[in-house]
């Protein structure tokens, strides 16, 4: 079971009402009800005016009363919304299991606790179709007091865990904070209207992560962030104003209504991407590729990240069964070599991966794994790659051995993250994998018809681009619409 809480929050209950007893936006709502509540539902059910249609006055009454009351102390924002829904192949629950699971939400996030029904908040939970129902709440106390929100979706997913268990449902992963935050609903129907292939979050996370992988100190970081064209801002430390405390970053095509840049910091887009966390990966003695790096290089580039990328899948798969926690930072520096893999080989099948291996790549908890051989090797084959530019076509064969091999070091942080029964992130993985096979599956596919039509291949072009120009690619095209077209590189 899956619940998810709104935000922001509400300031009017009318209008969140209307739309849970309404037909929806592609009139999904079927009979539409309330089943618990603070009180006797049948006594809060919004009853039918003559002309057929719901009568709210009455409802909303009742549950902004409370705020009305607080005055000046109430939330400036005081509806909260969460909606609860099971799995596709979980049985048909009943409106007094829905019920019952919706009081224990309300208890357990200690909005509602059992037994106080006439002191705590107020509440109703609408059912409107056959998976789901929605819980609907006012943040005031009637005792006069205001609710506390701590770690509300954490004690969420307990109470969804709990409903798993006593119902029979399908079992989901318990909060672990791996999970990036996926972009609103709001940059999503923003990135629609304008025709962007992703969220401007989305194509910031993939940005930031490429360059910080591709990178060797502070200084280049903010270096490649700058010549992807991502708008930045430093925080300053308001005792030493000569020390960056944190980051901010934006796209300059991305703008609220008054035309200013939307910024996102490093930990709105993941919670390794602060300035505290990035600069945990990156190692004092390692010094950035600084010269030219020719076509016939490129192949054994490739090749090269081939093989450590094989020792490091053998390494993780020894750790796993003899000490599982000592493998943790080559699967965090996995995520490296897969978020420069993606913008050199400019592959829409392996940004996909990149977004579903991010959180198998964390650590629970937001903890940052001790440097180890195997997860120093991974960056230096991410900063390897980083040097290369974009790959071709002409370089067909060693991307293939590239790609097998980065499957299996995918699969087998999917093995360790099982073996540590982190299910949420070896699921993560394993759908990585998917997406990395389906890749290969496409080059082999490539090379046989190269082979079978006799096609000749463009000749390696020396002298390509020099790395700091080129490694970390435009947020913009950090998913590429389609593959590129054979010739030099960059």
């Amino acid at each position: 079971m899956i619940g998810k809480i709104s935000d922001p929050r509400g300031q009017r209950v009318t209008g969140l009402l209307y739309y849970l007893f309404g037909p929806g936006r592609r009139e999904e709502h079927v009979n539409p009800r309330i089943v618990a509540g603070w009180r006797n539902p049948a006594e809060l059910e919004p009853p039918l005016n003559p002309g057929g249609r719901r009568d709210f006055r009455k409802l909303t009454g009742l549950l902004e009363q409370p705020h009305a009351a607080l005055g000046p102390r109430g939330f400036e924002r005081p509806v909260w919304h969460c909606a609860l829904r099971a799995a596709p192949q979980d049985r048909q629950l009943s409106d007094d299991e829905w019920a019952a699971i919706a009081a224990d939400v309300m208890h357990r996030i200690g909005l509602a606790p059992h037994g106080q029904e006439d002191e705590a908040v107020r509440w109703i939970a609408v059912r409107h179709g056959p998976d789901h129902v929605h819980i609907v709440a006012t943040l005031a106390r009637q005792d006069g007091g205001r609710p506390r929100l701590s770690n509300e979706r954490y004690r969420l997913r307990e109470a969804c865990r709990s409903a798993e268990e006593q119902y029979d449902l399908r079992r989901t992963a318990p909060a672990d904070r791996t999970a990036a935050r996926r972009a609103t609903r709001a940059e999503k129907e923003k990135a629609a209207r304008n025709g962007w292939s992703e969220p401007a979050r989305t194509a910031l996370r993939h940005a930031v992560s490429t360059a910080a992988a591709g990178a060797v100190s502070e200084e280049e970081f903010f270096t490649r962030l700058a010549q992807s064209g991502l708008l930045i801002r430093r925080r300053y430390s308001t005792r030493d104003p000569e020390q960056v405390t944190g980051y901010a970053v934006a796209l300059a095509r991305d703008a609220n209504a008054e035309g200013a840049p939307v910024w996102y910091s490093g930990g709105k887009l993941a919670p390794d991407l602060t300035l505290l966390k990035l600069r945990q990966r990156w190692s004092p003695g390692a010094t950035p590729v600084g010269r030219r790096i020719s076509g016939a290089e490129r192949n054994a580039v490739l090749e090269q990240a081939a093989r450590g990328a094989s020792r490091a899948a053998e390494q993780i798969r020894h750790l796993a069964l003899t000490d599982p926690q000592a493998a943790a930072d080559a699967a965090w520096a996995a995520a490296d070599v897969l978020h420069v893999a993606a913008s050199v080989l400019g592959n829409k099948a392996i940004s996909r991966a990149v977004d579903e291996f991010d959180r198998a790549a964390r650590a629970p908890y937001g903890r940052i794994p001790h440097p180890s051989h195997s997860g120093n090797s991974l960056r230096s084959i991410a900063r390897l790659l980083a040097s290369i530019g974009l790959i071709t076509d002409s370089r067909v064969t060693g991307e293939i051995q590239f790609a097998v091999q980065l499957a299996k070091l995918i699969e087998s942080i999917a093995d360790l993250r099982r073996i540590q029964r982190h299910a949420a992130q070896s699921a993560a993985a394993r759908r990585a994998v998917e997406h990395l096979h389906a890749h290969g599956h496409t080059l082999r596919a490539t090379a046989s018809n190269v082979a079978r039509l006799d096609i000749p291949v463009a000749p390696a072009v020396a002298g390509s681009r020099p790395p700091g120009a080129s490694t970390v690619r435009p947020a913009y095209r950090t998913v590429r619409t389609q593959r590129p077209r054979s010739g030099p590189g960059p």
